[in-house]
């Protein structure tokens, strides 16, 4: 069977963890410096804290934030379901924005209606890799936290307006590139703060575990503070550490094979009636699974695939919208069906050339 995820450990990745192992360093320590330390040359912020679960990620956002009780806090319908749980926990007033169906985001227009509910904050979740235009949510002038798991590396066009970006060219530049082609900020670079989920399933994994990222140092001085008392019991262990560590050093090389996939993918299915998101360049995306927007039945599609050993799953399943189904499916339309139609094919770099045209056969012919 071909599995829908797969995390992608190689040779590199064990014996990553294998040195943590040998060396009896398995708890919060220098691997986690030093992966976090990588990732920061690697995206650009200011300072992370690598925790055990995203959950806790957020929850330290919110001790930074210190909002009211009753704050409203805004989330996208197929946001991962532990954020309106986390929500719900501190107090806050969860309000949920329905999406679009070409991208899987929130849209503007679902955001401000938010707004006008009570929303003093918002939570994006930049689900499938797909970058929002973030600065017409910047516009609203309300914080923003954003959800990177699945979209960590995208890249937004360079904008000569990003002060900070041109400096960065400028100093140093990229061989033979001019400032049209050169990438500007990178996802998450836009929020107050940014989770990174690093699951299983997510871009990069450390098996268990996320980055809370501060973009810029005026966040990173009070998320520092608090870090640094917390007990070590919320901080990602150095085994953790190590296997990201490693995915982070691999990710171009990840994301090349990615991209190759997804132009196949892509191809296979122009000419039928299932499409898949609207996307950016190849320079802005990040590539996240393979998601599919049927137009008939998931069961019909999820028992054709199985019939060719290939297992597809439903891309939001563990979403707030898949938690809450009944009590939003009808403030959240578009939301409610990409739960039901939008399906999660096998793209992942170990997929090798025979299950890759497995799968291009699969989605060519899917009724």
């Amino acid at each position: 069977m071909i599995h829908t995820y797969s995390p992608t450990i190689r040779r590199k990745e064990m014996e990553a963890v294998l040195t943590c192992l040998v060396d009896e360093k398995i708890g919060p320590g220098e691997m986690n410096a030093r992966m976090i330390q990588t990732a920061k040359e690697m995206m650009g912020f200011d300072g992370a804290v690598a925790f055990r679960s995203p959950a806790i990620a957020l929850e330290y956002a919110f001790k930074v934030l210190d909002l009211p009780k009753g704050s409203g806090v805004i989330l996208s319908a197929l946001a991962p379901s532990y954020q309106i749980l986390t929500v719900e926990k501190f107090g806050y007033k969860a309000i949920v924005a329905d999406v679009c169906e070409e991208t899987g985001l929130m849209t503007f227009e679902s955001v401000e209606k938010c707004v006008k509910q009570g929303g003093s904050i918002i939570i994006f979740a930049q689900s499938m890799g797909i970058l929002p235009d973030m600065k017409q949510f910047l516009e609203l002038n309300i914080p923003i936290i954003e959800d990177i798991s699945q979209s960590a590396f995208a890249c937004y066009p360079f904008d000569p307006a990003d002060e900070d970006i041109k400096k960065k060219k400028t100093e140093n530049p990229q061989p033979g590139e001019t400032p049209e082609e050169a990438e500007g900020r990178k996802a998450g670079m836009y929020g107050i703060y940014t989770i990174m989920g690093m699951e299983d399933k997510d871009i990069i994994t450390s098996g268990g575990g996320a980055l809370l990222i501060a973009p810029k140092r005026r966040e990173w001085i009070p998320l520092k503070s608090l870090a640094d008392s917390a007990p070590s019991t919320d901080i990602l262990p150095d085994m953790n550490a190590a296997l990201a560590y490693v995915g982070f050093k691999e990710f171009a090389k990840n994301e090349k094979i990615r991209k190759e996939l997804f132009t196949l993918f892509s191809r296979a299915v122009m000419s039928g009636r299932h499409k898949t998101y609207t996307r950016g360049n190849d320079n802005q995306s990040t590539v996240y699974s393979f998601p599919l927007v049927l137009f008939s039945g998931f069961k019909d599609a999820k028992s054709y695939a199985q019939k060719k050993n290939i297992e597809i799953r439903q891309a939001y399943e563990d979403s707030i919208i898949a938690l809450r189904q009944e009590e939003l499916s009808a403030s959240c339309v578009c939301a409610n069906s990409l739960l039901l139609r939008c399906a999660a094919f096998p793209l992942y770099p170990r997929l090798g050339q025979k299950d890759a045209a497995l799968i291009v056969k699969v989605l060519s012919s899917l009724p």
